[in-house]
């Protein structure tokens, strides 16, 4: 049953007209396929009613199965398998399954009385109850049932089908579906579900030849071609999934590396083993990317239940996309095309550094890898109400399901005492690049105790711990981490990335850190050095204080002479970094009020460091005060009033650049590129720029050397890119400061729309946070209007970005689009904006977006049973 019949089922609440009469239709053809017949009380059919999506939403979305069985038909199930203890294990199991998804009365009801059978009987496992104990457990579910609706569990077979299907196609508009597709930019149209009916296989029969499992083709979490999953004997799919008990390997190279007692599905069954090698190899070379796939066996017989593309950490996107390279699978444009820009975010997650000290009280399995450190929480909504406060957290459950989402996404990261690398915990981690343990099984939760115990340590809620999920430990406190560099195959991928790349990337940095950080990244250069931000620091921040309370301008000038040295040295150290690559200098931005403190307290501290009066710094500050601080005295307009500060700024950038030339193997002096920020007038730029010019020649005559330099004009006014035309008659190149000129243009402040941004996406009015990717309709045509009129002075002048937006791989494509010369964004998002950058290039080539969707058959067939 296709989306669309989900989308009409959610708008009008009824199925489309003759739908009932195909789905009858399909339902005997499915009974002539498999030899029985839905809702026969001697040779019963069972079916599962599957959910799917247009975009693969892991357990997002409800299945129901074992659909058909009632008093009649369990009977008949238990005379044709000949095993009573199965028959009636699936129908408790039908039961639970439907009165949770389809009726809505909550699962934990049953799971009670589940636990409760199991002590009673003295068993720790499912599988190791009695008929006559999931006798009774049917009779007491079903009891339970009516006294939670008032009415009997439904048992004619074609009303249990239609309320499963009804249930799949409801399940799309769940809050857990929406937050799935908020989180993963997917939108609410592509949210509609299918629902695939088919025939019962069971993998929870009696016998040793039962099993169910699920497996992906190539390992989800750091991307190795090894066939990596798992199965559970006697147990249906959900088992293995929900993390009810700890499955067994696929492999005997997997169980020997996880420490796994089980024996694997190789060494259990070999010839179902080499069947399922043989079918994902078949399904590699048909999708041309890894698969989810899930299986049961069912007496020996191995059933393909369905596949998907698989979901995999950032790491495993990388290395798979290369390797399927090399195989000769995909070619390199494709390899390009097929990760999300966003994901590698993913990749950049700290890892323990290796001379760390550990303690450690437990290990798991490593599901999702990575680093984390955070807070202990035992439930979701803890978990976001710790970190709306500003507090990192790490989620700790003995299992997660599909309602902890919103949880799991706002954790650093997830452990888990139950369940396996295929576990919702495992997949969903994953697929969100949050580092996962799972299976920690050494642990004991109890939440109403707040604790988590692990032999003799006790770890309280609120306590720090921190979790390895690249090698499972899971260990005590915060421990320190390490910025993880480009190698291995993500070397590689961003190596293809430049070779199809047309527009540079270059970073936002003015520390050495940053620097260093962002050539390693791939950076081409500088493309925003904030200034200010070097003057917070130490004793710099008490002689810029003293320039701001100077009480005439040769007390500025002394203040300045300070700061001029530590200045220089600073752009020194950045030249030589970036050895020769283009390094683009702010000048001063911010108001000055934001460099004075506001309490009595501070204010005490900062007169006695500048060893003037406090009455003094009392007064400077309320006369530095502005009502709107971000369109006041700032950028430009402070050297307007205040040149010696623009002088001294210009003096130490150009004292650097000699200074990194006359080290240089070259001796050639680095070419500075200053720009002059919030630029509304010709008139406020021609001065500034007189005074740069100035400088640079007296440079010039005290060195006694030549150097090359550039005066650009950053555009973050509406009214600067109107005077576009006229500014590229002085200015040499246009930088745009979308953050300023998104704040401008709509009349927002940046800092306060947080407030009310969710009710304007919620309502349509804006797709997209305006200040996280750039709106093209409004800002796009200022800045498009901009690069026209300064091209039309001045043809070859060179433009780009350097807002947060030159991260965004929506506003990358735009940048694309329009002609940039290059994007600035910080150092982390350089990979990013990298990749997104080609990518922009190869779809202007017209090399579409890899997808890995199977051609429908013009005609439904059904294979041999």
């Amino acid at each position: 049953l296709t989306t669309e019949v989900c989308s009409h089922f959610v708008d009008s609440g009824s199925y489309p007209e003759g739908l009932k009469e195909q789905v009858q239709k399909s339902l005997q053809t499915l009974e002539s396929r498999a030899g029985c017949k839905f809702g026969d009380s001697e040779n019963p059919l069972l079916v599962a009613v599957r959910a799917g999506a247009r975009t693969s939403m892991p357990g997002m979305m409800d299945t129901v199965l074992n659909v058909g069985l009632n008093a009649k038909t369990v009977e008949a199930l238990a005379e044709k398998s000949g095993d009573e203890r199965f028959a009636y294990d699936s129908y408790r199991r039908f039961i639970q399954m439907y009165a949770d998804v389809v009726l809505g009365i909550d699962s934990n009801h049953f799971e009670k009385m589940l636990r409760r059978a199991k002590q009673k009987r003295g068993v720790n496992e499912d599988h190791e109850l009695r008929v006559e104990d999931l006798e009774r457990l049917v009779r007491d579910y079903k009891t339970k049932v009516f006294v939670e609706l008032g009415a009997e569990f439904p048992t004619d077979p074609q009303v249990q089908l239609w309320g499963a299907i009804g249930a799949v196609f409801k399940s799309c508009s769940s809050s857990r579906a929406k937050t799935y597709r908020e989180l993963h930019d997917l939108s609410e149209e592509g949210g509609s579900a299918a629902a695939t009916v088919q025939a019962m296989v069971f993998g929870n029969g009696s016998g040793p030849d039962s099993a169910s499992g699920v497996a992906f083709t190539r390992n989800p979490s750091s991307g190795d071609n090894h066939f990596y999953g798992e199965f559970l004997l006697n147990a249906q799919g959900e088992d293995v999934v929900a993390g009810i008990r700890t499955p067994a390997e696929l492999t005997m190279q997997a169980r020997l590396a996880h420490g796994n007692s089980l024996p694997s599905l190789e060494e259990k069954m070999p010839k179902v083993f080499r069947e399922l090698v043989a079918i994902r190899e078949q399904l590699e070379k048909h999708y041309k990317d890894v698969q989810d796939i899930e299986f049961t066996i069912q007496k020996g017989k191995l059933y393909m239940l369905q596949t998907r593309t698989g979901k995999r950490t950032t790491q495993a996107a990388i290395q798979i996309a290369v390797d399927m390279t090399n195989e000769g699978l995909i070619t390199k444009k494709q390899a390009v095309m097929r990760l999300h820009p966003s994901q590698i975010d993913q990749l950049l997650h700290p890892s323990i550094r290796e001379d760390a000290k550990r303690q450690v009280i437990a290990k798991g399995l490593p599901a999702s890898p990575g680093a984390a450190m955070g807070k202990v929480v035992f439930c979701a909504d803890e978990a976001v109400q710790r970190v709306n406060d500003g507090e990192k957290v790490v989620l700790v459950r003995s299992k997660t399901s599909a309602e902890d989402i919103h949880g799991l996404h706002a954790a650093e990261g997830v452990l888990t005492t139950c369940g396996g690398m295929t576990s919702h915990a495992a997949v969903v981690a994953r697929s969100m690049g949050r580092p996962c343990v799972a299976g920690a099984g050494q642990m004991e939760i109890d939440e109403a105790a707040g604790t988590l115990k692990v032999g003799e340590f006790v770890v309280e809620k609120g306590q720090k711990l921190t979790i390895d999920g690249s090698t499972g430990e899971v260990l005590l406190g915060d421990v320190p981490t390490v910025v993880p560099k480009v190698t291995g195959a993500f070397r590689t991928l961003m190596s293809w990335s430049d070779e199809y790349r047309t527009m540079q990337v270059r970073a936002n940095a003015e520390t050495v850190a940053d620097a260093r950080l962002a050539k390693d990244f791939g950076a081409e250069g500088i493309g925003l050095v904030r200034t200010e931000h070097m003057f917070f620091a130490g004793m710099r921040i008490t002689a810029m204080r003293q320039m701001i309370l100077a009480s005439d301008t040769r007390d500025r000038k002394d203040a300045l002479h300070r700061l001029l040295f530590m200045q220089r040295e600073d752009m020194t150290e950045l030249f030589q970094i970036m050895e020769g690559q283009p390094v683009m200098i702010r000048l001063f931005d911010p108001p000055l009020h934001e460099f004075l403190p506001n309490t009595e307290a501070e204010l005490s501290y900062v007169a006695r460091a500048a060893g003037v009066p406090v009455d003094r710094v009392r007064r400077r500050a309320t006369e530095l005060n502005e009502a709107n601080p971000m369109l006041g005295h700032r950028g430009c307009r402070l050297a307007i009033t205040y040149p010696e500060i623009c002088e001294m700024q210009a003096r130490a950038i150009f004292g650097a650049a000699v200074e990194a030339g006359r080290t240089a193997p070259s001796k050639k002096c680095p070419m500075a590129e200053i720009m002059v920020p919030l630029v509304a007038s010709v008139g406020e730029f021609k001065i500034i720029k007189e005074i740069i010019d100035k400088q640079a020649a007296a440079i010039q005559k005290e060195e006694n050397v030549n150097f090359e330099y550039r005066v650009g004009s950053m555009i973050e006014l509406p009214r600067a890119a109107l005077q576009a035309a006229k500014l590229a008659e002085h200015a040499e190149f246009f930088s745009f400061g979308t953050n300023d000129l998104t704040q401008t243009t709509y009349g927002l402040s940046r800092d306060d729309t947080g407030s009310f941004m969710a009710d304007y996406k919620a309502k349509g009015i804006m797709a997209s946070d305006p200040f996280v990717t750039l709106d093209e309709d409004g800002v796009g045509e200022l800045i498009k209007l901009a690069m026209t009129r300064g091209h039309s002075t001045r043809p070859d002048m060179k433009m780009g970005i350097c807002g947060e937006h030159g991260g965004d791989p929506t506003s990358i494509d735009f940048c694309q689009r329009i002609g940039f010369n290059y994007v600035s964004c910080s150092p982390f998002r350089v990979p990013i904006a990298r990749l997104a950058a080609a990518q922009s290039a190869l779809k202007a080539q017209g090399q579409p977006v890899t997808e890995t969707i199977a051609a429908k058959p013009r005609v439904p067939t059904f294979g041999p049973w």
